[in-house]
């Protein structure tokens, strides 16, 4: 029987789950921005990591709460199948380390345009929902903000969280949620840029560090480590090693980052270089001397650290010298001293209960009729095209079950 849906929230979930929803129904897909995927345009630094190339089992150890709920979701619509709609609506795809998967073009606006064409056959409808409307136990349409009522047999919400509220997620869905009765888990950022106790990086704030491996310690237990890119801030360190190690710390404040500056080389490897760097710059300072080894910038931040004088000739550094050196090298340290605000955050950890939602079919258990998909949902994972695929998976969960 043909129904009326309404979605509310035109990001990767709403787009999918209205494309998949008006095969049968009659869907209005309401957006509060003129253009649907605001959003997704900036992801992956505006070339959208769309999934990861895993299967559901692999998927889930990257999601660190709540994993268990998003299990039918991910069986129903895995990795494999966000790849084959992809590729089916003429975005042709390639997988990258860590198995992450982008689009071949490498633009974002290719992904959001062929989550457009898919949604197409939806009404889209700009306007702000300010109200949700029920009868008997059931959602029965929406009220917008300019007061115009849309009812409906069914409404999806799927408005994402309070990170880049530029783009349209304000956390509305929140108190949707909550005139529905749901309770709403703090939300908090995700996905973050870090704040550091140091104000050393503000010295060499913009500068990028490439294949560098960073590792986290929470109270000498260690939580993160692994090989990337990284970027020095004017708080602190920002970057995609960063932002995937800020989702594996709910609280950040104690936690001591690690930076291997040449994972490459081994302890006695470094000793060897820098005894050939040293004495073929004999009469050199070894300020000048480190510029084979590390950025510009970089150098006096270690030089301080490994307490050794940048004044000092090649041929008067001592085996001590190099062994600070080394270890400096091998274990640039700083300290947490916690996230950046929410607004900078990539995605929201927090949101809408999930014990309060079916997981098989995102259903309210306390409205019937009223579904969730995507960031509103208490779910978050680790970067790796993980989020975007939680978002597909759950958007395709509540479509189907309607």
């Amino acid at each position: 029987m043909k129904k009326r849906v309404i979605i509310v929230g035109a990001g990767a979930a709403g787009m999918l789950a209205a494309g998949f929803a008006a095969k049968q129904h009659e869907v209005f897909l309401v957006e509060r921005n003129e253009k649907p995927g605001r959003k997704l345009m900036i992801t992956g630094k505006g070339r959208c990591n769309v999934t990861n190339n895993c299967m559901p089992d692999e998927f889930l150890r990257h999601v660190p709460v709540n994993s268990r709920f998003l299990y039918g979701a991910l069986s129903r619509f895995a990795p494999v199948d966000t790849m084959t709609l992809m590729e089916k609506l003429g975005v042709p795809l390639k997988t990258e380390r860590g198995r992450r998967v982008f689009p071949i073009s490498d633009k974002a606006a290719d992904v959001v345009d062929a989550l457009k064409k898919f949604s197409a056959p939806a009404q889209f409808c700009v306007g702000r929902v300010k109200k949700l409307l029920f009868q008997d136990g059931a959602v029965k349409g929406v009220v917008l903000e300019d007061g115009r009522e849309i009812s409906a047999d069914a409404v999806i919400l799927s408005t994402g969280g309070t990170s880049y509220p530029t783009t349209g997620s304000t956390g509305d869905g929140y108190d949707l949620a909550r005139q529905a009765g749901h309770t709403i888990v703090s939300p908090k950022a995700s996905l973050v840029p870090i704040v550091t106790t140091e104000e050393w990086p503000s010295k060499v704030m913009g500068l990028s560090l490439r294949n560098v491996k960073l590792t986290v310690h929470k109270k000498k237990r260690e939580v993160f480590s692994e090989l990337g890119e990284m970027l020095f801030t004017h708080f602190g360190v920002s970057g995609p090693l960063v932002l995937s190690a800020s989702s594996y710390l709910r609280d950040p404040k104690g936690s001591v980052l690690s930076i291997d500056l040449k994972p490459a080389l081994s302890f006695q490897k470094l000793d060897a270089r820098l005894q050939r760097e040293f004495a073929a710059g004999s009469t050199q300072a070894l300020s000048n001397i480190m510029r084979s080894l590390l950025p510009r910038k970089l150098i006096p931040i270690c030089l301080f650290a490994a307490g050794v004088d940048g004044t000092k000739q090649g041929a008067q550094a001592t085996k001590e010298d190099r062994k600070a050196l080394i270890e400096v090298l091998k274990d640039l340290a700083l300290h947490v001293h916690g996230f950046r605000p929410v607004e900078e955050a990539i995605i929201t950890s927090g949101g809408v209960n999930v014990k309060e939602v079916d997981p098989k079919t995102m259903e309210s258990k306390r409205v019937h009729g009223l579904y969730f998909a995507g960031e509103i949902l208490d779910v978050d994972a680790h970067t790796g095209g993980y989020n975007l695929q939680i978002a597909f998976a759950t958007g395709f969960a509540a479509s189907h079950a309607i």
